[in-house]
């Protein structure tokens, strides 16, 4: 895994403007939802740093957020170029409100103990691999380049989740245990990640970009055949969270908020 995100090479420039289309509004929209579920996510991985299990897991994990982050400073750059605000990536990530953000709850949940980490990582990685190899078959030129590369690099996220949840259930007896409690903390937020609204079925029915709902059943494939060779089973959550793309989070979110906008809310417009 490298150090620096492969996707921000294809990071777009700040051109004049981008000619307006149709679907202007609702892909802006798309795009800042995957960018927050990005941001969030990378957000989260970052209160790992120093505190992770071991020196080696320090690196991967902060890795992992730089890698997320890059994705979040492409996809908001382009949300902000077709909403007509004029905002830019830091306008969007620093200068929104918690009601603004519309990403996943899952990505938005805490770290819990270093298994429960591992489980939404599997959730997440296993859905944005799947989502993204969508994406680079999409007609936009631009946002197709960044699927392609966007699979790629979770890819080894993928990897790094799905050996850690083999390595915690086919551990000790507690590991296993932990691991167990954390895919049920995890799952009822994973239906999300499939949901669709009319902002989506717009964009897939144009063919502009792909409907994350086709993709649950090879997504549950995979988790299944992941956790099963771990000596262990999917759970069957008697409830599904929703909401986050509409702006309504989880109360842990205010302070994951709080301490990603801190700075740039105690010195506005300041530079470095």
């Amino acid at each position: 895994m490298s150090t620096t995100s492969d996707v921000t090479a294809v990071r777009p420039g700040r051109p004049p403007g981008e000619t307006p289309t149709a679907a202007g509004p609702d892909l802006a929209r798309y795009l800042t939802r995957l960018g927050d579920d990005a941001l969030v996510l990378g957000q989260r991985l970052c209160q790992w740093i120093t505190r992770a299990p071991t020196v080696d897991e320090d690196l991967a994990l902060s890795n992992i957020a730089l890698d997320l982050i890059g994705h979040a400073r492409v996809l908001l750059t382009r949300a902000g170029r077709l909403d007509g605000t004029g905002r830019t990536e830091d306008d969007l990530a620093y200068a929104r409100s918690e009601r603004e953000f519309t990403n996943a709850l899952l990505t938005e949940l805490p770290n819990g103990d270093f298994a429960v980490t591992v489980a939404r990582q599997l959730a997440y990685t296993h859905y944005a691999v799947l989502h993204y190899e969508a994406l680079a078959h999409c007609p936009d030129r631009e946002l197709a380049a960044f699927g392609a590369r966007a699979a790629k690099e979770v890819a080894f996220h993928r990897l790094h989740a799905d050996r850690w949840t083999v390595t915690l259930g086919r551990g000790t007896a507690e590991s296993a245990r932990r691991m167990r409690h954390a895919l049920e903390r995890v799952w009822p937020y994973t239906g999300e990640l499939f949901e669709e609204d009319d902002v989506v079925r717009r964009l897939a029915a144009s063919g502009t970009v792909p409907s994350p709902a086709p993709l649950r059943e090879t997504w549950l494939g995979r988790i299944t055949e992941v956790v099963t060779g771990a000596g262990l089973a999917v759970p069957a959550p008697t409830w599904s969270a929703t909401g986050g793309r509409t702006g309504l989070h989880t109360e842990e979110f205010g302070p994951l908020l709080a301490e990603l906008q801190s700075v740039r809310r105690q010195f506005p417009g300041g530079t470095w």
